[in-house]
């Protein structure tokens, strides 16, 4: 039937028997005798024929539209058949926040690779809108991000965890031994984001906006670099991911969780890939990802 359905589409296309037959490569009479086989097959008439001439019944409308997802899908299936098949042929690129401090990812990306040793997988990394963008003109197959709009048909969303926020603090200061801090006590400290040059603008923005960060800010190319700039009392770092909400990381670095107005300030952290881009492996690497994020966290 797939065979039939992509004559019935060529000849919808095309508005012409003729010109279907052609694009097929078989002759008039035997893509007539197809399109009388899937409607006995199906139990209904697609088109109407008036001598020489035919239109599209309401039924062939529903069909023609229905079979196209049909068959793409079809096509899709065979490729990735194919790709499983002769793993070494296959490919995923996934991306992740510049910033984001948790483990999961990397643990996903050694599942995976040990899982699927012939598949080449190619690992980015940037800011939210960098990432988007990637995303976006089709350059990354997934991204792990922060969720800073509402969510789009056009992609699949899946919320792995929601964490409250945290700052890290070389030990030394003061901030270091509090339960917590409000982002209206940290106006006299610089606030150290991970952002390449041309983000750091987004970056400020979202931290001074909708985080409530008023201070200085001070820009770091790698998680590494704004490590050492709180470790040499440069400022303080609001964290990316992590599933504790109190660390403290050696003797040099305090993790403190942050408020706004005395209240927990929390981020969603979210696997992003486009709704027409599907793949067995896509999937099976955004399934090994959900699956080292605790459930309740």
């Amino acid at each position: 039937m797939i065979r039939q359905m992509k004559y019935f589409q060529a000849i919808v296309r095309n508005k012409s028997f003729t010109q279907a037959a052609e694009e097929c490569y078989i002759s008039q009479s035997a893509i007539s005798q197809q399109i009388q086989a899937l409607e006995q097959e199906l139990g209904v008439s697609l088109l109407e024929r008036r001598n020489r001439k035919f239109t599209v019944t309401p039924a062939g409308e529903h069909f023609y539209k229905k079979s196209l997802v049909l068959t793409a899908d079809f096509e899709k299936l065979c490729r990735e058949t194919v790709q499983i098949a002769h793993g070494k042929d296959a490919r995923l690129c996934v991306g992740y926040l510049k910033g984001y401090s948790g483990r999961e990812f990397q643990q996903a990306v050694a599942d995976f690779t040990e899982k699927y040793p012939d598949v080449a997988i190619q690992i980015i990394n940037g800011n939210h809108e960098e990432l988007y963008d990637e995303l976006r003109l089709e350059h990354v197959d997934l991204v792990l991000s922060d969720q800073r709009r509402a969510f789009s048909d056009e992609y699949v969303n899946s919320l792995l965890v929601t964490y409250e926020c945290c700052i890290e603090i070389v030990g030394r200061h003061a901030i270091a031994d509090m339960e917590s801090v409000d982002v209206s006590e940290l106006r006299g400290i610089p606030c150290i984001l991970v952002a390449s040059t041309g983000q750091q603008e987004n970056e400020q923005t979202y931290y001074r906006d909708i985080v409530g960060i008023t201070g200085e800010f001070l820009f770091a190319e790698n998680l590494e670099e704004a490590r050492l700039l709180v470790i040499g009392g440069k400022g303080f770092m609001p964290v990316e991911g992590g599933s504790q909400p109190v660390q403290q990381l050696g003797t040099t670095l305090h993790r403190v969780p942050l408020l706004r107005n005395g209240k927990p300030i929390r981020r969603n952290y979210c696997v992003f890939r486009k709704a027409d881009n599907s793949g067995y492996y896509i999937e099976e690497f955004a399934d090994i990802l959900k699956s080292k994020f605790p459930v309740n966290a």
